[in-house]
């Protein structure tokens, strides 16, 4: 399979909002859906996983009648961190509790704690019924170093595997990471997924430095998507009565830069303010995405093929 297409699931920041004034861009938190050579790949586990998952188990439901002969569900989730907006929804993901579903989640852990312990304690145990050891699935959970890379080959599960001694094939995916600093409090993981010589960068809660971020340019150059935090104005950015200076979320301005020192082909607005709705967010996008056709503001069910 050739298809490399992204859709978007939950493209707000914060906290989740239910609101007739939120319909057009839709009022989940972070979840971006990537399809790769065949390969689910799920970024971020905000509330717009839900409905990943209700896709996925519907598809699984369909591909037979005997649940014996059904399709297993393999994917991959990618945490860009642990803070509260990007895990909402990861215990009602519904392949999680069922048996025939595979699911390896990667990402980095604090510290002092890695990831299991901290998803165990944070989202599982305390905070829902079920413990994380209580969950149906076949559940892998793998820390990341940014000595690693994953590398997802046709038919095979993701695995963990050298940086210096990645070899990538014409169908393989190669996930490439690295984690920012600029986020408090453990900072946030960046990533980049490669396939068939095209890149889709994901960089979600991050803010740029003054100048931009010459790392993170390097790292995202060239790519054919880049998917950018936009939370603020620049307006709101600066507000004197409350700035939100080291908040850790960017400008649409300064993703708007990120994308010309990167020379991204396509830019996509990304983790919107709770506070700002529909008539905000239209506004917003009739200054920058009116007259460029390679920006994009994302809305749940966007879909892009890369």
């Amino acid at each position: 399979m050739s298809e490399f297409k992204v859709k978007f699931r939950g493209v707000r920041g914060s906290f989740p909002v239910a609101n007739k004034n939120f319909f057009r861009f839709g009022g989940n938190t972070s979840c971006v859906e990537v399809n790769a050579g065949g390969h689910i790949i799920i970024l971020d586990a905000g509330t717009g996983i839900v409905g990943v998952g209700d896709d996925l188990m519907e598809r699984h439901i369909a591909s037979s009648v005997e649940p014996a002969d059904r399709k297993p569900i393999y994917a991959s989730v990618l945490l860009s961190h642990i803070h509260q907006d990007h895990l909402l929804g990861l215990t009602f993901f519904k392949p999680l509790h069922s048996p025939s579903a595979k699911i390896k989640i990667f990402g980095m852990g604090t510290a002092d704690c890695n990831l299991r312990d901290n998803l165990e304690e944070l989202v599982f145990g305390k905070s829902f019924p079920l413990d994380l050891g209580d969950i149906a699935c076949k559940l892998e959970i793998n820390d990341l170093d940014e000595d690693f890379a994953i590398l997802m080959k046709p038919g095979k599960a993701p695995e963990l595997v050298k940086l210096s001694e990645v070899k990538q094939g014409k169908n393989d995916v190669l996930i490439t990471f690295y984690k920012s600093y600029v986020h408090p409090q453990d900072g946030v993981v960046i990533y980049k997924i490669s396939y068939q010589g095209k890149s889709l960068v994901y960089a979600t809660d991050k803010e740029c430095y003054f100048g931009g971020d010459k790392k993170f340019s390097s790292f995202a150059k060239d790519c054919d998507l880049l998917i950018h935090d936009a939370q603020y104005t620049t307006e709101d950015y600066l507000s004197p009565y409350s700035p939100k200076q080291g908040f850790g979320h960017s400008t649409y301005d300064m993703a708007v830069e990120v994308m010309k020192q990167a020379r991204a082909k396509r830019l996509v607005f990304f983790h919107y303010d709770p506070g700002y709705d529909d008539t905000r967010l239209a506004r917003i996008k009739e200054h920058y995405a009116s007259d460029n056709k390679n920006i994009y503001m994302s809305y749940e069910g966007l879909e892009i093929d890369i």
